[in-house]
């Protein structure tokens, strides 16, 4: 018996299914949760018009299975737009049917449609299935970047110094 996979954008329907699925993420990287306030942005980010962040949702016959949450970045040297894929995540029990690799040929397919160079993601060192997932789909780790990242404390105290005299 075959299972539909069916990707498709996320409604104001799917809000509380979308968190629910953010939150098994959060569980299986081992990180907190959002909170009420951040649970909150993320809704209005995504259902804002434009939206801050887009999301696709996965399902496996009818039933919500997993999602994709993206952005759009801009590398200066191709002159083009670049999809930023914040987060990918299949629920454990929906993993090996094709819904992974269907997010990702829709997010290919978004990348296209909208001109860009390239898209990009981080990955967890540790998630070594996720590491076979996208070097299987042809994807190669970056070995001459390195991530960094300023905090919002971070932030607020770098934009707070003053000048030096």
């Amino acid at each position: 018996m075959s299972l539909q996979v069916t990707i498709r954008p996320l409604t104001p329907a799917d809000v509380e299914v979308f968190l629910e699925l953010v939150d098994a993420l959060a569980d299986y990287e081992g990180l907190p949760r959002p909170d009420p306030e951040a649970r909150k942005r993320l809704t209005a980010d995504t259902l804002t018009n434009p939206p801050r962040i887009h999301v696709l949702l996965a399902e496996l016959d009818g039933r919500p299975v997993g999602y994709a949450a993206y952005f759009w970045a801009y590398s200066t040297f191709l002159a083009r737009p670049t999809l930023y894929l914040e987060d990918i995540f299949v629920l454990p029990e929906a993993r090996g049917r094709g819904v992974g690799r269907a997010l990702i040929r829709a997010l290919a397919r978004q990348a296209l449609r909208h001109d860009c160079g390239r898209m990009e993601w981080l990955v967890l060192a540790w998630n070594r299935p996720a590491i076979a997932f996208y070097e299987g789909l042809g994807a190669t780790q970056l070995a001459d970047w390195l991530p960094y990242r300023l905090t919002a404390e971070e932030l607020r105290r770098l934009a707070e110094e003053t000048e030096d005299p």
